[in-house]
């Protein structure tokens, strides 16, 4: 168990699965407003959250993963993400990701008649932070 004060937990929730349930020292996240630092015994807040890597240290060590937007609720002492998708760092196939990337920037700049911005732009977005997340956590 971890040590009381030292520790907040931090709980990822998608609609298919809890990705991320553990103690954490430290969450990193992007809000609508600008990033959020998290630390143990912080105040309650409520944010809505912009699509991308999720930054958090656990006992010394580094590490993130993806979040598709969604929201975050801090009470005592418990972070909740509630996010539409969301992969942890090392379960992120940077192939797949860069493929998806093109694909939307392929869109984007083709603009068919029928294209659909928003949803390109978001998945442009989505596969933009898979990549950064696959690169770790030191440049998010």
């Amino acid at each position: 168990m971890a040590e009381t004060g030292k520790t907040i937990r931090l709980e990822v929730i998608t609609p298919d699965v809890t990705v991320f349930n553990d103690d954490v020292n430290f969450v990193r996240v992007r809000a609508l407003d600008g990033d959020l630092g998290i630390m143990p015994n912080h105040a309650p807040l409520i944010a809505s959250l912009r699509i991308w890597p999720l930054v958090y240290d656990k006992e010394g060590t580094r590490d993130c993963m993806t979040i598709a937007g969604g929201f975050l609720e801090v009470n005592e002492n418990k972070i909740t993400v509630i996010t539409p998708s969301s992969e942890l760092s090392k379960q992120i196939d940077r192939r797949r990701a860069e493929k998806a990337k093109e694909r939307a920037e392929k869109r984007l700049s083709e603009r068919a008649e029928n294209l659909d911005v928003e949803r390109a732009q978001l998945a442009l977005k989505r596969a933009l932070s898979r990549i950064k997340a696959c690169n770790g956590p030191k440049d998010i």
